[in-house]
């Protein structure tokens, strides 16, 4: 009886792991962002309606070389995927809007976070450049977060920074593809 009662006592939340864990192999790391230098001071404005590429510059790792090269490498190919994903312009030929910026955090599995749960996540403080003037645009934190033990690992903090990174850009542009703009 006292069997009986355990299984269902823990049952839902085994339930519920499998459930999460299954959707973290078919969602991937998630990816957010917080504006600290607005791209503009309307809500509903979309500024970076000019421009039609988008390049991922320089990140810098600022937590003393604790960001493995891994993240780095998969950055770029992570972006392009993300930018496809979210059907944003990739015309070499027009105005380019450059992504660059510092990593400020970067936490791999420790076990403080095991003990809240597996969470690995990779911040980064990024700037949209207007890359023909150089002149900084916005600015955000952009975090990177696996939250699943499906998730864990550099290559997927590194989807997450890039989804967290191309969100923003796509928050800020148009929602009509480029070649229905006005």
């Amino acid at each position: 009886m006292l069997l009986v009662a355990a299984v269902g006592w823990f049952a839902p939340g085994c339930a519920s792991t499998v459930l999460k864990e299954g959707a973290g192999v078919a969602l991937g790391a998630t990816g957010l962002y917080v504006p600290i230098k607005p791209l503009s001071e309307l809500k509903d404005a979309r500024p970076l309606g000019d421009y039609k590429c988008f390049e991922l510059g320089e990140i810098k790792d600022d937590v003393g070389g604790r960001v493995p090269a891994e993240v780095m490498e998969r950055l770029g190919e992570q972006f392009v995927k993300q930018l496809g994903a979210k059907k944003l312009p990739n015309d070499l030929a027009g105005k380019t809007l450059l992504v660059r910026g510092v990593i400020i955090h970067y936490e791999d599995r420790d076990m403080l976070a095991f003990s809240l749960g597996p969470l690995e996540e990779i911040v980064a403080r990024i700037e949209l450049v207007d890359k023909a003037g150089g002149r900084v645009l916005g600015v955000a934190n952009c975090v990177g977060r696996t939250e699943t033990r499906t998730t864990l690992g550099p290559a997927r903090k590194a989807e997450g920074l890039a989804k967290a990174i191309v969100a923003w850009i796509a928050a800020n542009y148009p929602k009509k593809g480029p070649e229905e703009v006005e």
